[in-house]
């Protein structure tokens, strides 16, 4: 006699995966999410992996772990993966500052965001 299964979030050809507390702008970190949408798994690791910008190597770890998502716990097939899905949250923002003349406060905002990326499997045509 226990709890009911909580139905799945995503569709049956679907796996998903979030990283949170990201140390970068939302703006900053939708500009890697937007090199990823769309495009097969394997191309969209390797372009993370020779991106220039400091969160791709994050970006990559998340989309590594949607895909292991997607083969582990749903059973999809890792070469017919796409990233369907990838967008980008905002999450807390740390406020600093730091004096300026005059008495005056500048205010230093250091924000965090979050990334949700999914991958959906598709059939390959003959």
């Amino acid at each position: 006699m226990g709890k009911e299964k909580n139905p799945r979030r995503v569709a049956d050809n679907e796996a998903m995966a979030k990283l949170r507390m990201l140390r970068t702008s939302p703006q900053k970190l939708n500009l890697v999410a937007g090199l990823i949408r769309g495009k097969k798994v394997e191309k969209a690791l390797t372009d993370l992996a020779f991106s220039k910008k400091r969160i791709a190597l994050d970006v990559r770890k998340c989309l590594q772990s949607a895909i292991a998502n997607a083969e582990n716990n749903h059973g999809l097939d890792v070469d017919e993966l796409i990233v369907a899905e990838a967008y980008v949250g905002k999450n807390l923002i740390m406020k600093r500052g730091r004096p300026r003349a005059r008495g005056r406060f500048g205010k230093i905002h250091k924000p965090f965001s979050e990334i949700t990326i999914k991958v959906r499997q598709i059939e390959e045509q003959a």
